[in-house]
């Protein structure tokens, strides 16, 4: 099939896929019980008997949740409605990390952008400490105007990075060639909203505007359909089915050991040639002897 005549299908098809994921999550969750408020002097609310939560920024702090469980593996979802307006200088993360200099993480960053510019939405892994694997997108609707579902989904074999249901990366397990992954260190979720204007847009170049605050992001159906660590093991009974995980609106199990059928790395794909704008894999000035090792594997 010519690109020509895929591109406008498969577009279809992110909208149509887009709006039923929505729709499914209409009913989802409540943060009174799997998240707290971390950080931001009553920046941070719970609202709605659990079923919103609002993080703030001004000039004196930002403000953050993390969830109440690590976990090792999972996949968690949350809607976001990101800043609205100006919001040069911001940075509203979701994100899973472990502890200690040889942590490992997994990010969903959102850059702020002046007003009717895109925001970028930045992603990176991190195992043993190593990280500098940054892919970064704009994405293909207006993510201050409603709520959209961001998703990680980190099994023993992949981190999917998915926007509305829909895939936009996918970290593979290459350990056995030589490259680390996330896999034996438990994760707690973080969330924050916070002022990076020394990086966050164009580089640091466009400062934030104080005179907008405070800025405000906002989230509803935060879910996690995960392994819950104890302290010495976590709730997966075996290596291929998870016990105790918390409410998801995917059938149990399902993640653990998913992974991408040729339909949905088609849609990747092609969401990645429309929409990333930054790849460390292209990047020679960085790597000038050469791509990284998984750069160069599949």
């Amino acid at each position: 099939m010519s690109t020509a005549t895929s591109m406008p299908i498969l577009t279809c098809s992110l909208v149509l896929l887009t709006s039923s994921f929505l729709i499914n999550f209409a009913n989802g969750g409540s943060f009174t019980d799997d998240i707290r408020i971390s950080w931001g002097n009553g920046r941070g609310k719970i609202l709605d008997n659990g079923k919103i939560l609002t993080l703030s920024l001004d000039q004196y702090s930002g403000s953050g949740f993390e969830s109440t469980h690590e976990y090792l593996y999972g996949r968690l979802d949350v809607q976001i409605k990101l800043v609205a307006g100006n919001s040069a200088g911001t940075v509203t993360t979701f994100y899973l990390s472990s502890k200690g200099p040889a942590h490992d993480e997994i990010d969903f960053e959102f850059l702020g952008n002046v007003t009717g510019e895109p925001y970028t939405l930045h992603t990176n892994v991190f195992a043993q400490g190593k990280g500098d694997r940054e892919q970064q997108f704009h994405l293909w609707f207006d993510p201050t105007k409603d709520f959209h579902t961001y998703s990680i989904l980190w099994n023993p074999q992949h981190v999917i990075f998915l926007v509305d249901n829909i895939p936009i990366r996918d970290f593979k397990n290459h350990e056995s060639r030589g490259v680390f992954f996330p896999k034996k260190q438990p994760m707690r979720l973080y969330s924050s909203l916070w002022n990076a204007d020394d990086w966050a847009t164009q580089g640091g170049l466009v400062k934030t505007d104080w005179a907008q605050a405070p800025f405000t992001a906002y989230y509803r159906n935060f879910n996690a359909n995960a392994c819950v660590w104890n302290g010495r093991s976590s709730s997966c009974s075996s290596a291929d089915k998870p016990m105790g995980s918390t409410p998801s609106s995917s059938t149990k199990g399902d993640w653990y050991r998913h992974e991408l059928d040729s339909y949905s790395y088609r849609r990747m794909r092609w969401v990645q040639r429309k929409y990333m704008v930054y790849n460390y894999c292209a990047d020679i000035k960085r790597s000038p002897r050469g791509r990284p090792r998984e750069c160069r594997l599949r």
